[in-house]
């Protein structure tokens, strides 16, 4: 499980700052997620949300700020490092390696997050994870065939089988039928039993509020609300900057 030592947090950003000469994406945003848990961070196309994540994973150098992994401090550690030490994350597009077959999408992930596994090993645990997300009865299909949800699974996949201790989920539900949002919500609710704790960027409010514990919700770069679904979907500043008219509450309702 993803407990830091001293039962802290599985993952802790603080303080996270990205600046584009004098564009500010970040501004100084703090964070932390438990194991087991679900984080949820919301807010209007632009606020900085993935952009946090780039920081968090590696993929973009913060300007300030840190990032602990289970206490550890991998600020300056390579994308590499940081997926071997427990972290993976997957993009608002579905990417995988369409030459290979599910099943062989699923191995690489588990090589490449456990180096010197056993190959034989590697397929037992790419099974187990092909079960996990329900496409065991797809492992030899082509992944280039695959629809835009079976890609979003498999993604998050090969996300969970390189070892991850925590996973951050950039917009899942995106471009997803209501019948595949709420099969993605049994998923992710699946991977949070695990004790995995996960870290979600979502625009579709029935799913976000369905399966996140807390909520941030970030807006100019800053996170300006944090707490329950229920409090945000109640909070006047977030329906003004973010919701809209149609979530607030008629009177007496």
């Amino acid at each position: 499980m993803a407990v830091a030592r001293g039962g802290g947090p599985a993952l802790e950003a603080r303080g996270i700052r990205k600046d584009y000469g004098g564009l500010v994406a970040v501004a100084g945003v703090s964070l932390a997620v438990s194991a087991g848990e679900i984080l949820g961070i919301a807010g209007p196309n632009g606020a900085g949300k993935t952009t946090l994540f780039d920081v968090i994973t590696g993929h973009t150098k913060a300007t300030g700020g840190e990032v602990l992994l289970a206490g550890r401090t991998i600020t300056d550690a390579p994308v590499h490092t940081r997926t071997r030490l427990g972290l993976a994350r997957t993009f608002q597009q579905p990417t995988v390696a369409r030459s290979l077959t599910v099943e062989e999408n699923m191995v690489l992930a588990v090589a490449f997050g456990r180096p010197g596994r056993p190959a034989r090993h590697r397929r037992q645990a790419a099974a187990e994870y092909l079960d996990l997300i329900g496409m065991a009865g797809q492992a030899r299909a082509s992944s280039d065939l695959l629809g835009v949800f079976d890609r979003k699974r498999l993604m998050l996949g090969t996300a969970l089988a390189t070892g991850a201790s925590v996973i951050l989920l950039d917009e899942p539900f995106g471009g997803l039928s209501p019948a595949e949002i709420d099969q993605t919500i049994g998923l992710i609710a699946r991977v949070r039993d695990r004790g995995i704790a996960v870290v979600c960027i979502e625009h579709v409010m029935r799913a976000l509020t369905s399966i996140a514990d807390r909520v941030l919700v970030m807006h100019h770069g800053s996170v300006f609300f944090e707490g329950t679904p229920g409090q945000m979907l109640a909070d006047e500043q977030v329906i003004e900057v973010y919701l809209g008219s149609r979530h607030r509450k008629a009177p007496g309702g």
